[in-house]
């Protein structure tokens, strides 16, 4: 009883995490995702698995640890622990300025080029979190081509770490906050609007297959048919200088000659990789695979 009483109090109280079970966890994570987690971070952590560790009835996080590695429900904890550790903040039509500089520049020069190669546009959207972003491609693609989108074929892969989030894009309905950066018109062409609830169209979500992916396994890297266009936006933040190098030459393989790589406005291959042209746009830098 007095075993069992401890226990419950101490679960009552804000779970604290050791710089030992932080470093295990830390590794741990980085061994499964690539993902690395700063010192100065171990707040992320404690505040993150919180919950989790309540949930399994776990005293600390050390326990947490070994359940990770050992119980027998290890493999649904960690898509738990992938969910909780990644963050999902986006948008539709997120930083406008690069976009424009996607369709005007980016787009219209692949389109150029296919149109003399079968029509066959390929494009991977690593990182997709819910949704909005190969979603906002779409819409793009479809204000590019218009009709004509029919007599294409296109495929924009879209992947992510999160099942969760996954599962939130594959239904294609959103609220109107994630819709405050898109243009009013763009909102009534391709989404369905009701009370706050807006559903994209069949016709913007044909283009988009949604799939699981770990950045950090080189086989599920390599089955992703090859692109004229990778996306990977505010992503590599996550990682460290090696695995960020790992990530970056995964997407220069998959890249067809004369493909394009788009990052997040704030990322930089600076001293990561120089296999790439910098191509300097007002408001965006995009990399290009020289043909």
């Amino acid at each position: 009883m007095t075993s069992l009483f401890a226990k419950t109090i101490s679960m009552g109280k804000d779970l604290k995490i050791s710089d030992q079970e932080f470093s295990g966890l830390r590794d741990f994570i980085y061994e499964k995702c690539g993902i690395y987690i700063a010192d100065n971070r171990k707040y992320l952590l404690e505040n993150r698995l919180g919950n989790r560790l309540k949930k399994l009835n776990l005293r600390n996080f050390d326990e947490y640890y070994n359940y990770l590695r050992f119980d027998v429900g290890k493999e649904v904890e960690l898509k738990r622990l992938f969910e909780v550790i990644t963050t999902n903040e986006t948008s539709f039509y997120r930083n406008p300025p690069q976009l424009k500089v996607f369709q005007e520049q980016v787009l219209t020069d692949v389109v150029k080029q296919a149109r003399t190669k079968g029509r066959k546009m390929r494009i991977w959207s690593a990182g997709c979190s819910t949704g909005e972003e190969p979603y906002t491609i779409s819409m793009i693609i479809h204000e590019l081509l218009k009709s004509e989108v029919s007599q294409w074929d296109i495929k924009i892969t879209a992947n992510d770490l999160s099942e969760r989030v996954l599962e939130s894009a594959r239904k294609g309905v959103y609220n109107d906050y994630t819709l405050r950066t898109t243009p009013p018109e763009v909102v009534k062409r391709y989404f369905a609007s009701d009370n706050g609830s807006n559903a994209i169209k069949a016709d913007i979500k044909k283009l988009v297959q949604f799939g699981q992916i770990n950045l950090k396994d080189r086989t599920q890297l390599r089955r992703v048919e090859r692109s004229q266009i990778v996306f990977c936006r505010n992503v590599i933040i996550y990682f460290d200088d090696d695995m960020k190098k790992r990530v970056i030459n995964a997407f220069y393989d998959n890249l067809l000659p004369g493909g394009y790589l788009v990052i997040g406005h704030s990322e930089s291959l600076h001293n990561i990789t120089r296999a790439f042209k910098p191509i300097h746009y007002p408001g965006a830098i995009i990399y290009k695979k020289e043909e």
